[in-house]
């Protein structure tokens, strides 16, 4: 017997369900890199500075270093998929706001502004596609009910 849950976690067939999961995992890699990146290189206080020199307030950088930490341990375990994924996409608008004026090549000085913006492509199109293949979400649904 199929319950909903499973139906609809299958909606992706064959191989789309492995490029989700790649998706989701390389997504997720990033956003902790990112998270890791600001905390442990840059240090909060750095990041806090940093985010002050751009213009937004300082507390900010708090929330925005868990975000990146939560939601890329999220999208590589496949939990909350959908939401982890949505949840990050003001976050990486907001990098991509202080970028704008740098140009379109991230190698630019100080970063151009596609990079960011492709990766909010890409956890939009994650959370459009769900979670895909090997996920905690998939498992949930195969056992609900068990």
């Amino acid at each position: 017997m199929t319950n909903k849950s499973n139906v609809a976690s299958s909606q992706l067939s064959g191989t789309a369900e492995y490029g989700a999961f790649a998706l989701r995992v390389s997504l997720g890699v990033i956003m902790i890199a990112h998270a890791l990146l600001k905390a442990f290189v840059f240090t909060m206080p750095g990041t806090v500075a940093f985010f002050q020199s751009v213009g937004f307030p300082g507390v900010l950088a708090y929330p925005v270093v868990a975000a990146e930490l939560l939601g890329g341990i999220a999208l590589v375990a496949g939990f909350q998929t959908r939401l982890a994924a949505l949840g990050l996409v003001p976050v990486l608008l907001g990098a991509a706001t202080v970028h704008f004026a740098n140009g379109w090549v991230f190698n630019a000085p100080n970063g151009g502004w596609e990079y960011p913006i492709f990766l909010a492509v890409g956890v939009v199109a994650q959370a459009l596609l769900g979670s895909g293949a090997f996920s905690v979400d998939g498992w949930r649904a195969q056992h609900a009910g068990v």
